[in-house]
């Protein structure tokens, strides 16, 4: 006999760690299936939890025993659970299993740096996985470790780290930090450029940039000015250099500090012996040293100035929660710190307040404004028994409500948390610049000291002079700014505004398997449906009437909460109270029970035909109610057909536009349900929908995705209830409906926070602007380089006899950084089509 157990898995940190638990488990002859989301797998079949847990360790995870839930809720006849309101305090966060710590770093300035600090925090015992984001100058670590052990493994590869635990304090603090970073920028800008614009000017002005006996001593004077300047406006590029020279390894202050040192060492050599260079050769380039610092400087005051734009959306979020609430106690109201509030209190709101935390509704009636939270436009209302949630605003109303969710358990809080764990992420195409920036450093100083010597052995007088300007110029062009900027900046801004848009992005690689959907697969119930079913009619058999019939399938699902049960439920004559044993769940088909000695089955045809028992003299009804879109319910004791329910379960208003609207951007939509074929059919005739996956068992959505992407196509499925898990693990990419399972929710990559399906559109249409604005930033850093360094080498001068400045290779280099910040912050303005 199978038996289905439950355990608690650590480890997974994304959808590809789920597929490959299952995949494990459901390899063992002893599995039927297995039903895996990040926090646990349940398994059914004749396996034993010692050899269960052996097999989640091989896979290279963590499992533990968890006990089962004592009481055995029912699957839906249609295989859909019940929707508990997503995100919620029903559901721990999903960092309740793996530990996430996030981290400031300071010292980065590149994609070299990005690859140092993720390496190091990997090397540290128990880290599983480290993100590192150079945009936000941060990192998400995961796995059972101490903060003091991570700061210090940053310390060694040459950074400094900060652990800060409460979300307000690391706010302020990188607030702090970001104020601080573009002011020292600012003014060390105007240092440099204050000595370097003068000095160009007046080497233009003439030939003053070459050394002669008249101007020998003012040029010294003016060299220790430079190296003054440099040390105070470019001390940290010297000191970041240093520090990896150490290392052993290489950055863009390297770069920066190799190109401008050479600069200076050349001048000051000429300036103190003119005597050892010929007269051609003695040119001074100490403007060029000042010059590029400050205008290195300069981009990076800008970009800093441009990335915090790029949080805003974030920062947005962060604001939406009041410093005090107003809690109602015994002595009256009072106003309270919100890190006072805790769960149980009683709080009271009106109109223009927002809600401090996320509560249950015992008293009044409000408009709640939750576009932030949702991206839906229209005020909710709240009455009691509603659900009300921190971050929202009251429009008009007065209410009292009982806290449930405070602090980090708040939606906002996991919001935020989950906003921030996808911005630290990156997709495959991102991971593509870190391979490149990995050996990009010492690839770009081979090429400039190779450039040099190829100008020293054959280019014109002087040609010492020529070769010190080439190797300069091509380690100032060369810097990979904009390369280690391009991926984080567009994910930063890209899933900020689908935040605004009420899109919950898991994982950067969710973005991208989403641009490249072709195919969407939905399921009926609750997802294409509004998942509230209603009595149609009802058939009677066996001499029984439609009273009798609706109490006999109240009493059988007394105490289930799936929407099918809670419609019989509603229309049941009297509240069930026969006594009830055996109850027993029969999956995909229905449920079974001894309701007061008599058993009695309910369910689909299936059922039935399992059991013998005969259902002709209904099958005409069931014919006709399927093709009229509702579903066909049988009751039944041991021996005959007593009943026929039909349950109907409308489409929601807006799928037949937002269906529309996905037709018309070219994408096949998909049914997958467990509904009787002839249901399914009705409903997709009505919907619009191209393909019919109908009669599918829970376990069998899996398969039926995975029977689509051997035909070559990219599936998302979209889907809210705990049998729709798998299929959501399966799929290239998943969505789920707010007011699905939690299960669903932490499967799935995608998240919608307002339960219409036009949102399922917007997600598709940002994932394309977020992955087509990373391939222009990408595209636009490569080209910026492989086009700047051949030019820094001089392969134009002998056609044109152009040969770039190191000044102008500084202003080229900084401006490419500033050009793909400002890229990435369009996103922020993108509006999906037909919205």
């Amino acid at each position: 006999m199978s038996d289905r157990q439950t355990l608690a898995l650590e480890g997974l940190s994304c959808g590809h760690c789920v597929k490959r638990v299952k995949a494990a488990l459901e390899q063992r002859s002893d599995v039927e299936l297995a039903e895996v989301t990040q926090q646990e797998a349940r398994v059914t079949g004749t396996a034993s939890a010692s050899d269960l847990i052996a097999t989640v360790e091989q896979a290279g995870y963590h499992a533990t025993l968890q006990p089962e839930a004592t009481f055995p809720k029912s699957d839906p006849l249609t295989a859909q659970e019940p929707p508990p309101e997503a995100l919620t305090t029903a559901s721990q966060p999903a960092e309740a299993a793996l530990p996430v710590q996030h981290l400031l770093i300071d010292g980065m300035s590149c994609a070299s740096c990005v690859s140092r600090v993720e390496n190091a925090l990997r090397a540290v015992s128990g880290v599983t996985e480290a993100r590192v984001n150079l945009g936000e100058r941060s990192a998400l670590v995961l796995g059972e470790v101490n903060a003091p052990a991570l700061i210090a493994a940053v310390d060694k590869a040459g950074y400094s780290a900060e652990v800060i635990e409460d979300e307000q304090r690391r706010r302020e603090r990188q607030q702090a930090n970001a104020r601080q970073a573009m002011r020292r920028f600012s003014w060390q800008s105007a240092l440099a450029l204050g000595l370097g614009v003068p000095m160009m000017f007046w080497g233009m002005a003439g030939d003053h940039m070459m050394l002669t006996p008249a101007n020998q001593t003012l040029w010294r004077t003016l060299g220790v000015a430079t190296l003054l300047v440099m040390i105070i406006a470019g001390g940290h590029f010297y000191r970041s250099a240093w520090r990896s020279l150490r290392l052993a390894t290489a950055t863009m202050d390297t770069l920066v500090a190799l190109g401008t040192g050479a600069a200076w060492l050349y001048s000051m050599s000429v300036a103190l012996w003119p005597e050892f260079f010929p007269v051609q050769a003695r040119h001074l380039y100490f403007e060029a040293s000042v010059m590029i610092i400050g205008l290195i400087n300069l981009g990076h005051a800008l970009e800093q100035r441009a990335r915090q734009r790029a949080s805003r959306a974030l920062e947005r979020l962060l604001d939406l929660t009041p410093a005090q609430a107003c809690v109602v106690t015994e002595q009256g109201e009072q106003q309270l710190p919100l890190s006072a509030v805790t769960a149980g209190m009683t709080l009271k709101l009106v109109t223009g307040d927002r809600v401090p935390v996320d509560g249950d509704v015992t008293q009044g009636e409000a408009w709640c404004d939750e576009a932030m939270l949702t991206g839906e436009a229209v005020p909710q209302e709240k009455v009691p028994g509603s659900k009300v949630y921190a971050g929202t605003v009251v429009q008009d109303g007065t209410l009292r409500f009982i806290a449930s969710a405070t602090g980090s358990h708040t939606t906002l809080a996991r919001i935020i948390n989950l906003v921030r764990q996808a911005q630290s992420s990156k997709p495959e195409i991102g991971r593509l610049a870190d391979r490149i920036s990995a050996v990009f450093v010492p690839v770009v100083v081979a090429i400039a000291l190779l450039s040099g010597l190829t100008w020293y052995l054959i280019g014109p007088q002087p040609q010492l002079a020529y070769a010190l300007v080439i190797i300069t110029t091509v380690l100032i062009i060369a810097c990979p700014c904009a390369l280690g900027l391009a991926t984080p900046m567009s994910i930063i801004a890209g899933t900020g505004r689908a935040a605004e848009l009420g899109i919950l992005v898991r994982d950067a690689d969710a973005l991208q398997h989403a641009s490249e959907t072709d195919t969407l697969v939905f399921d009926k119930t609750g997802t294409l449906t509004q998942g509230s079913p209603q009595i149609g009619e009802i058939c009677c058999y066996a001499d029984r009437d439609q009273q009798q019939i609706l109490q006999a399938a109240a009493e059988l699902e007394q105490g289930s909460t799936h929407p099918l049960a809670s419609a019989i439920l509603a229309a049941a004559p009297q509240p069930p109270a026969a006594e009830i044993t055996r109850f027993r769940t029969l999956r995909g088909r229905g449920v079974s029970a001894q309701v007061a000695g008599q058993t009695l089955l309910l369910g689909n045809t299936a059922l039935l035909d399992e059991q013998q028992i005969n259902y002709d003299a209904a099958r005409a009804d069931i014919e006709r109610i399927a093709a009229s879109g509702a579903t066909p319910v049988l009751l039944a004791d041991a021996h005959q057909l007593l009943g026929l329910i039909a349950l109907r379960d409308n489409l929601r208003p807006e799928s037949k536009a937002a269906l529309q609207r996905l037709h018309q951007a070219g994408y096949r939509l998909v049914m997958l349900t467990g509904d009787h074929q002839a249901t399914a059919r009705a409903i997709a005739a009505e919907a619009g929908i191209d393909e019919v996956i109908a009669g599918v068992l829970p376990e069998g959505k899996a398969e039926a995705i995975s029977r689509l992407q051997q035909q070559g196509r990219r599936v998302m499925m979209i889907g809210d209830g705990i049998n729709d898990a798998p299929a959501l693990a399966q799929a290239d990419t998943g969505i789920a409906m707010a007011s699905g399972s939690d299960v669903a929710v932490e499967t799935a990559p995608l998240t919608l926070m307002r339960n219409d399906l036009h949102g399922v559109a917007d997600a598709l249409a940002i994932s394309q602007a977020t992955l087509r604005n990373m391939r222009q930033n990408l595209l636009g850093a490569f080209v910026y380089n492989s086009l700047g360094i051949p030019i820094a080498a001089g392969v134009l001068y002998p056609f044109t006899g152009l040969l770039l400045s190191p000044i102008v290779a500084g202003a080229a280099m900084a401006l490419s950084s500033i050009t793909v910040v400002s890229n990435a912050n369009r996103l922020l303005r993108f509006t999906p089509p037909d919205r």
